[in-house]
């Protein structure tokens, strides 16, 4: 079984990155893959809701809260875990994406708008591609912000239709 490949996709604030990544996951998904998404928060986040029995174990000092129901689970880290080691921990997918993190060591897919005013997100020596609606001069393959099926061809090599890994 080969690894699973990890792709980050990143942007300034406000961007598109969410929404790019929403298209790319329903393209693959139609093409029969599995996929998996982190949402990199470098703000922090709060899943769970005050007074629920999880918050409850969470607020009395448990490390770890899992949730679970007959058709899905969440696992809460109530500590620091690199997200490193959350990607080891995903199997069972054929893609992994993580939106939002610009320093890990993953492929980048940066998304660029020109009316933001700002720079490519990382240099672009970095980018395995760009979604931008200005790619003169980019120095890496562009696609528009919103032709996510054209970004899954160049993800899957050309390839329109996939083989899932097993796992």
């Amino acid at each position: 079984m080969g690894s699973i490949p990890v792709y980050s996709i990143v942007a300034f604030s406000g961007t598109g990155k969410t929404t790019l990544l929403e298209g790319l996951v329903a393209e693959l998904k139609s093409r029969g893959l599995r996929v998996a998404a982190i949402k990199h928060d470098a703000h922090g986040f709060d899943i769970d809701r005050e007074g629920k029995d999880s918050w409850r174990f969470t607020s009395a000092g448990a490390d770890v809260t899992a949730l679970v129901s007959g058709d899905r689970a969440a696992i809460i880290e109530n500590r620091p875990v690199p997200i490193e080691d959350l990607v080891g921990r995903i199997t069972g997918v054929d893609m992994i994406f993580i939106e939002g993190d610009k320093y890990g060591p993953w492929p980048k897919i940066a998304v660029h708008r020109s009316l933001s005013g700002n720079a490519l997100p990382v240099p672009a020596g970095e980018c395995l591609a760009v979604a931008t609606d200005a790619p003169d001069g980019i120095g890496a393959p562009c696609f528009g912000l919103d032709d996510a099926r054209a970004l899954a061809d160049f993800l899957l090599g050309g390839r329109t239709q996939f083989a899932p890994t097993n796992g």
